[in-house]
């Protein structure tokens, strides 16, 4: 089964913290909050310095889409251009500040309940679970299943037992559970 998940759909939600702005992609089980989600996938805006909200026993995989970041962690100081990313686990003390306005996509999995494998793609899929996000950076076309989607900047398809692969041209980020 494919579902497209356009961007003009997204809800903005306040941070954990308060700080900022997130949109929701998905989250598992459906409708799960902050504090019991097992996997979430969110976009956020990032236009003001301050802290990162705190996640006790979450993984997080965090890739620049636009802008550029600088992030200072316990283990040094790291600035992320667009389509650069890192992971690190969701109790680590981070303070932000962006050197340009900053669009980031976050990719979060409860330790024990999920994990994430998130890659950048330029064309071609090869889905390597059953449960797979697309997000495009960029227009894209993506073939499945006999059907053509025209995803739009920051526009995701969920791809859930597949059979057979997905063909696409153009830019995104493959998440896979």
């Amino acid at each position: 089964m494919i579902t497209h998940l356009p961007v003009s759909q997204r809800i903005p939600q306040p941070w954990k913290n308060g700080g900022g702005v997130t949109r929701e992609i998905a989250v598992f089980p459906n409708g799960a909050g902050m504090e019991d989600f097992q996997w979430r996938i969110s976009m956020a805006e990032v236009t003001e310095p301050g802290p990162f909200s705190r996640f006790e026993g979450v993984d997080r995989h965090l890739i620049v889409l636009s802008g550029r970041l600088r992030m200072d962690m316990p283990d040094g100081r790291h600035v992320l251009n667009a389509g650069d990313g890192t992971a690190f686990k969701g109790e680590t003390p981070v303070e932000a500040a962006p050197l340009l306005p900053v669009i980031d996509l976050n990719v979060m999995t409860r330790r024990g309940h999920a994990r994430a494998e998130v890659r950048h793609i330029a064309s071609g899929v090869i889905l390597p679970s059953d449960l797979v996000f697309l997000v495009a950076t960029k227009p894209m076309i993506v073939t499945a299943n006999g059907q053509r989607y025209a995803l739009q900047p920051y526009d995701a398809l969920k791809f859930e037992g597949l059979e057979g692969e997905p063909v696409s041209a153009g830019d995104g980020y493959l998440i896979a559970f």
